[in-house]
């Protein structure tokens, strides 16, 4: 069984791939398993893949790295259904996963067909955080971005059909002068530039984990801390009329949080929301302070009743982020949309204690 693990940083495209590759996978023939992973339960990425119609386990509660029984458990369990090819997508501000993840599986369990470890990073966070050009990141939250790239076997741009021909030049030189020696994919899922190309390489028979780096747990983990982290499930009935607007409501749910963000210069890592009724699917998704969000519909919208799932990381304390997402789904919902919280995490991810750290590479 081919096991591939695709890290990176909050908002670089890692649930796109996947889906990708989802699709590319099972057109080659293969039966395809995706594990999501995430501090809380709730998750927007497990119910986007489950549209793709490959096999899904998500491991909730904490990283794959500190929880490597739950993150195997979940391997075990998409191989008894008969999976021969599982992608798993670890949480977007876990790092150190050569260490915690790559050597265990290597020195554990060595009938796994293990892939190189594959570090999505978007450009965007490229020009701001990696070369200091005005990024609203906290200096420890970049940090764990730099390791995610320092410990991979191949670094995957993405998201290069957003960015000129110039620009993508400059950054992929960047990245050649910062992590001399790792191979380099560039790609755009969006237009599936380049994924062909990554998945015949993490196919292929390859060396996998070939990097421990050092890691400051302190920094580690005060990067993670600097993050609020909420997840919601909201059931909503359209009351503004005999026609719903759910795109137009996600819309502004969206722009009063971005807007009240981009006031206090509180970086986003992501802000994603899936609306689902019965006749449609719509995701959102935002990833900067001073982008728009990215909206994509499956099917019509137009029942009355929906459901929101939102899942939110930002640089911003708890309470806050609770507070302003309340605030925002209110703004939004006034006069048109009758909103009942169902289901709410808000937390502060706590101090990352892996259940295995080696300190040397596994042959």
């Amino acid at each position: 069984m081919r096991l591939i693990l695709v890290g990176g940083f909050l908002g670089a495209g890692k649930t796109t791939l996947l889906s990708e590759a989802a699709k590319q996978l099972a057109s080659r023939g293969s039966t395809v398993g995706l594990i999501t992973n995430d501090q809380v339960p709730d998750l927007v990425d497990t119910a986007v893949l489950a549209r793709t119609g490959a096999a899904v386990r998500e491991v909730a509660g904490s990283c794959f790295c500190c929880n490597f029984k739950g993150f195997h458990e979940a391997v075990c369990a998409l191989a008894e259904n008969g999976v021969d090819c599982i992608v798993a997508e670890p949480v977007g501000s876990c790092t150190d996963l050569s260490a915690t993840i790559m050597q265990p599986l290597k020195d554990k369990f060595p009938e796994y067909a293990l892939a190189p470890l594959s570090v999505l990073v978007d450009p965007i966070r490229v020009r701001e955080v990696l070369r200091n050009r005005d990024s609203a990141l906290h200096p420890d939250a970049a940090y764990i971005l730099h390791l995610q790239l320092e410990e991979a076997d191949q670094i995957v741009l993405t998201k290069c059909d957003s960015i000129s021909d110039a620009e993508r030049g400059e950054v992929v030189s960047f990245l050649r002068q910062e992590f001399p020696g790792i191979l380099i994919h560039e790609i755009s899922t969006h237009s599936g530039e380049g994924v062909k190309p990554w998945l015949d390489s993490v196919l292929a028979a390859a060396p996998a984990g070939l990097r421990v780096v050092e890691v400051d747990y302190d920094r580690y983990a005060n990067g993670e801390a600097v993050l609020g982290w909420l997840n919601a499930v909201v059931t909503m009935r359209w009351i503004g009329g005999l026609s719903a607007n759910w795109r137009g409501f996600t819309t502004d749910l969206f722009g009063a949080l971005q807007a009240k963000l981009r006031e206090e210069e509180r970086e986003i890592g992501h802000i994603k929301a899936l609306v689902e009724c019965s006749t449609g699917v719509l995701t959102s998704n935002l990833t900067a302070l001073d982008d728009g969000p990215q909206v994509y519909e499956e099917g019509a919208l137009e029942r009355l009743n929906a459901t929101l799932t939102l899942n939110a990381r930002v640089q911003i304390a708890p309470d806050e982020i609770d507070a302003l997402f309340r605030d925002a789904l209110k703004q939004a919902s006034y006069g048109r949309v009758a909103a009942t919280i169902t289901a709410f995490h808000c937390i502060r991810p706590g101090r990352p204690v892996p259940t295995y750290r080696y300190d040397s590479i596994v042959a």
